[in-house]
């Protein structure tokens, strides 16, 4: 089990620190593309945390895009065959830095106002409600993708002659 940083000044949530140790661990290759991640019940015993906090480290990575998730059957580390270190190729999507960056109390050059409304587009829209509305948007294509991936085991199976 790995203990939580004790470092007094760092005070995110459980659930980062768990995301930054299984980032790690896929960056550094421990967990390969493909490989299942670690059950809830693994995560909560390694990390000592509870079931909700592992999961929400997991939501974490695969808002990332570093896993994906089938319903029924686990999480597991995104293939990245665009070959190479995948430390090397992987940088997390804007819109997750930025949401990092905003928590952060940074704001990125063009953004704004100090409330987080953008200079350009809808008047009035918040970066808090893009990122909402593009998180929304990434769980509904996230949902459609792993019934498309059950769809395709679900023939693959049934195209397998039966002894």
């Amino acid at each position: 089990m790995s203990p939580a940083p004790d470092s007094k000044q760092d005070r995110r949530p459980p659930y980062q620190h768990a995301a930054d140790e299984l980032r790690r661990d896929i960056l550094q290759g421990r967990i390969k593309p493909g490989e299942q991640m670690p059950s809830i019940r693994e995560l909560q015993e390694r990390f000592g945390v509870a079931n909700m906090t592992a999961r929400s480290a997991l939501n974490v990575l695969r808002d990332e895009g570093l896993i994906y998730t089938i319903h029924g059957r686990g999480s597991f580390v995104a293939d990245h065959s665009a070959g190479g270190d995948l430390s090397a190729n992987y940088t997390a999507p804007a819109w997750y830095l930025a949401k990092q960056d905003e928590k952060l109390g940074r704001a990125e050059p063009g953004e704004g106002g100090p409330d987080g409304t953008e200079a350009a587009g809808d008047a009035g829209t918040t970066l808090a409600e893009v990122f909402t509305a593009l998180r929304d948007e990434i769980r509904v294509l996230s949902a459609d993708h792993q019934e498309l991936r059950r769809e395709v085991e679900e023939l693959k199976a049934a195209r397998k002659p039966k002894p």
